[in-house]
């Protein structure tokens, strides 16, 4: 057990609670499909960064909040956001320690990959969806993940979260 005491952790909180009101922001028709998992990147960024901290109780936790906010089937963002947690504490000693444009890339492949769960209910709902609107999200993230993780980063820092 480690000595010193943790601190900051109404930082971690206060960055989820920002990452599911960007979750909800009203956009138009048109870019709905585009949008980035927020709450996502946010449970990716915490268990990479502070894996003692943030693990697959905090995905689940995230996941059922994206559950109550989108209306979903309870449950549906809880699995995926838990199985997240648990990839990103499986591997956040190798991300760590990858350059920005390889996160990247391995940021696409876990968005993508949690977004089958959502692919599956939809089609067992009788909403069937392509694997174009699976790859959508994942693009979006992608393209964001430089930016969430360095403003986390920097946040995390300014803060002494530990």
């Amino acid at each position: 057990m480690s000595l010193e005491r943790h601190q900051g952790g109404w930082v971690i909180v206060f960055s989820f609670i920002l990452a599911l009101l960007l979750a909800i922001i009203p956009l138009p028709d048109w870019i709905i499909l585009w949008r980035p998992e927020w709450v996502a990147m946010t449970v990716i960024y915490w268990c990479i960064a502070l894996p003692e901290r943030a693990g697959v109780f905090t995905g689940w936790l995230a996941g059922i909040a994206m559950d109550i906010l989108y209306s979903t089937l309870l449950g549906h963002y809880a699995l995926s956001y838990a199985l997240l947690a648990y990839i990103s504490l499986k591997i956040h000693r190798r991300l760590r320690v990858f350059p920005l444009p390889q996160q990247v890339f391995i940021i696409f492949l876990l968005i993508a990959f949690i977004q089958l769960p959502g692919l599956w209910v939809r089609g067992i709902q009788g909403h069937p969806s392509t694997l174009f609107e699976l790859l959508y999200p994942a693009v979006t993230s992608m393209l964001l993940w430089p930016w969430a993780f360095i403003s986390l980063r920097m946040l995390r820092q300014h803060f002494h979260v530990r």
